[in-house]
């Protein structure tokens, strides 16, 4: 099974048009679980640490959803971009929901682990609500570049 984005309700994950690849927006939730990720526990154990997890309950209880929510959303995008064909290099444009724009500098340091070098052009919104829950914290949709193979 792909780890791929998945749609929660009735619409397309992504959708290829052309030369271009969208995807919906990306939220942290594991369909096939049917759970929201809120924190680092919800996560690889091997990948906390590298995103910001400190073991110290205070700090990893507030940053742990910001930060284990943007890794798994950017973990979807890529596998969905692979399962297109491409890959995240073929990401050329992001639009970020927020719940709360101070949220900004912590989901930037995951982000930049899934675009090391050029970063896609961006817009960065912050709204009063998400679907499903009032849990989800960052929303990302795409638009990437795939040329088809003829």
């Amino acid at each position: 099974m792909s780890d791929s984005a998945k749609p929660l309700a009735r619409y397309s994950a992504w959708t290829r048009r052309g030369d271009f690849i969208f995807l919906s927006g990306v939220i942290a939730v594991d369909p096939d679980a049917g759970k929201i990720i809120t924190g680092f526990a919800d996560l690889p154990p091997d990948i906390g640490p590298t995103i910001g997890q400190t073991g110290e309950f205070s700090v990893d209880a507030k940053d742990g959803p910001i930060l284990a929510q943007t890794w798994f959303v950017f973990d979807r995008i890529r596998a969905t971009m692979e399962d297109a064909g491409g890959s995240m290099d073929d990401v050329f444009k992001l639009v970020q929901y927020f719940r709360n724009l101070n949220d900004f500098p912590r989901y930037n340091t995951v982000r930049k682990m899934f675009f090391p070098d050029t970063p896609p052009v961006s817009t960065v919104v912050e709204v009063s609500a998400m679907m499903p829950s009032d849990a989800i914290v960052i929303e990302v949709e795409v638009t990437a570049y795939l040329p088809e193979q003829k």
